[in-house]
């Protein structure tokens, strides 16, 4: 894909990401960074994937439904979905300076994706073609007993995707994802010491 350079490289944003099975606090979290990020004076947007597009919610739909598409149409309307999604959202936020906080990526398609067959590398690399490559990506890690707990106690009833050993099977691919711009943090106990781990890397890594 065609990057436009910014003016000035000084003016880029950068694109922070959150991953994890469900029921780790990714919206929580996003939540509390993005306000820190505001008030040192930071745009900030936030946003997630699958999106609400006509691809991504073919995907949401049918998980709902707790039938899945078949992989080969999944993984073709994910990677339709990430598209326009770079195209007309991410892209153009990072162009004037913004920074970028997102709930899921192609990390995502890495785990779960990789959990029912596909190959863990060729979606990698179907993906960093056109995809931009995070400046961080936090995985929150917790026990998959306690994501179950969490979605249980919600009561929104479960998707496709929302099994103990299928996600038992993301975190496990997760945990064997070694990029350096990916950081694991344990998520198990209080909000506030989370957040507190996410921005000392933030911190450390992006300078703010």
């Amino acid at each position: 894909m065609l990057v436009m350079e910014p003016d000035s490289p000084h003016l880029r944003g950068c694109l922070v990401v959150f991953e994890g099975i469900d029921g780790t606090g990714k919206s929580t979290q996003i939540q509390l960074l993005a306000d820190y990020l505001r008030s040192q004076g930071k745009e900030v947007v936030t946003d997630y994937e699958p999106t609400r597009g006509e691809w991504g919610m073919k995907v949401r739909n049918a998980a709902i439904s707790g039938e899945r598409l078949s992989l080969e149409e999944e993984i073709n309307c994910l990677l339709q979905d990430r598209r326009e999604h770079v195209r007309e959202f991410i892209e153009p936020a990072l162009q004037r300076g913004a920074w970028v906080l997102l709930d899921r990526y192609y990390l995502s398609m890495m785990a779960y994706q990789g959990a029912s067959g596909v190959n863990v590398e060729d979606i990698r690399q179907m993906n960093e073609e056109f995809a931009i490559i995070p400046d961080v990506a936090f995985w929150l890690d917790i026990p998959v007993e306690m994501a179950m707990e969490r979605m249980n106690a919600r009561g929104n009833g479960k998707d496709a995707f929302e099994n103990e050993p299928f996600l038992q099977a993301c975190a496990d691919i997760y945990s064997g994802m070694e990029m350096p711009w990916f950081f694991r943090i344990e998520a198990d106990g209080e909000i506030e010491e989370t957040q507190a781990r996410v921005r000392a890397v933030i911190r450390q890594e992006l300078n703010i």
